[in-house]
Order: C-alpha cells, then sequence, then structure tokens
C-alpha cells in the first residue's frame, strides 16, 4: 500500500510540475537575425508576465520606442499546449513602484510593505522580483546592513540567457518627484535607484497576460495511463489480501 501511494504521488506530481512553476520557457521569439526565450513569470507581485530574453541598449525613450515596436517585429513561436491572452497593449519597460526618494536595504515588513523606495532587497518593482524571488540571487548589502553580502550578485539566471550584470536596467516608471530622472535597476547588484533618462543604458521587454498550459496529446495519454496502473495495482492489492 506504501508503494501504492508513493506511485500516486508521483504520477500526481507530473501532473502539476508545469502549474507550480514560477519561470517557464513557453516559446520563443525571432529577433533581429537571433531566437531568443519567451519566459514566463506567473506570479510577479501578483500578476502574470512574459519576459522576452533580449538586453537592448538606448537612451529611456529609445528603450520605450523599441519595447512598444516589439508587437509587429517579433515573429513569435509558443511551446506545444501554450496559449497566451495579452492583457498589455504592448510590451514595454518593466515597472518600478514610484515615490519620494529614501534609501534602505532592510527588505519588506511582516505585512509586504517598504517604507524606503532606492537601495536592495526591494522585490515590488518588477525586475526587482525577478532578480530576488525568481532567480534567487543576492543584493551587494544584506537585509541587516552588512556589506558587501557574500555571494551577492547575478550568480542565477535559469531560462535566460542574456540577462547583463552590468548597471542598469531601464525602467517604465518616471520619477515623479525629480521629473528629468527616471527609475532603474541593477543587474550587477541588485540595486534600485534614479538617474538621467538620456544615459544609455540596457533595457528588458516584458508583457502582461493570461497564460494557459494545456498538456499535449502524448502528455495526456501517458499520464492517464500512470493513473490507470495506479488503479490497477490498487485493485491487485487488495485481490491478493
Amino acid at each position: 500500500m506504501r508503494k501504492l501511494f508513493l506511485y500516486a504521488a508521483m504520477v500526481l506530481l507530473m501532473l502539476s510540475g508545469l502549474a507550480q512553476a514560477t519561470l517557464t520557457t513557453i516559446g520563443t521569439a525571432e529577433y533581429n537575425g537571433g531566437t531568443y526565450n519567451l519566459i514566463w513569470d506567473d506570479d510577479n507581485n501578483g500578476k502574470s508576465l512574459v519576459w522576452l530574453d533580449y538586453s537592448n541598449t538606448g537612451n529611456w525613450e529609445a528603450q520605450r520606442s523599441w519595447a512598444s515596436s516589439l508587437d509587429t517585429a517579433l515573429s513569435v513561436t509558443w511551446n506545444a499546449g501554450v496559449s497566451v491572452t495579452w492583457t498589455d497593449a504592448s510590451w514595454r519597460l518593466p515597472n518600478t513602484v514610484d515615490g519620494v526618494w529614501k534609501e534602505g536595504y532592510e527588505g519588506p515588513d511582516g505585512n509586504g510593505n517598504y517604507d524606503y523606495t532606492v537601495g536592495y532587497n526591494l522585490f515590488n518593482s518588477e525586475m526587482g522580483h525577478l532578480y530576488y524571488e525568481e532567480l534567487g540571487n543576492l543584493g551587494r548589502i544584506d537585509t541587516d546592513g552588512n556589506y558587501p553580502q557574500p555571494g551577492w550578485g547575478l550568480n542565477n539566471t535559469g531560462d535566460f540567457i542574456n540577462l547583463i550584470d552590468r548597471l542598469w536596467y531601464w525602467s517604465g516608471t518616471e520619477f515623479t518627484y525629480d521629473p528629468p530622472d527616471v527609475w532603474g535597476f541593477s543587474m550587477l547588484d541588485g540595486g534600485q535607484g534614479g538617474f538621467t533618462r538620456t544615459n544609455v543604458v540596457y533595457g528588458l521587454a516584458v508583457r502582461s497576460g493570461q497564460v494557459s498550459l494545456v498538456p499535449i496529446p502524448g502528455a495526456i495519454i501517458l499520464l492517464g495511463s500512470g493513473l490507470l496502473w495506479v488503479v490497477g495495482i490498487g485493485r491487485k492489492s487488495r485481490r491478493d489480501v
């Protein structure tokens, strides 16, 4: 009977594997002579996002134009069984929570809120969530203020091939309290800050959308066979008692 439960657990794990993944490559995009992963982030601060694994360079205005042009510039191929319904009108630069410039490193409080907008261990921006929570990287400063934190930096990239550990990546969020500046995120060390929009740095494109993962027929047959096998073992065990 113990083996029966183990077999059943294995089959259920196979069934739930896609649903449990937080970063999943769900397709590819042909762009500018290359092929790049489309990576689904199923819970980025409560949103379902698809990232294009391509690092562009330019000033802020150029990067915004680049991202918004991708809907027609990309040739997308989804993996078998993947269906995507976009909720954003177009591709865009990642969002950041705007606010008064206040530096910190402590991370969120017990309710998941932050009392600072600049520094380290900020997971509430889309790039911060990706860097820290999804990819599991560490900031240069830890939540106790220790500096440098052992193991800091972009050491884990998951399915991303083209993330670059440099300062900075543009966000799409302007800094309300100093309009010439725009929020950005450092893939070098996990820092967040604001800087002048005329700087030429990197940009990532992201898009919100609802993703459905439907098992392909072969997988359904395989899993169904596995469940029937488990049921058969259970019946045989009862007959042998």
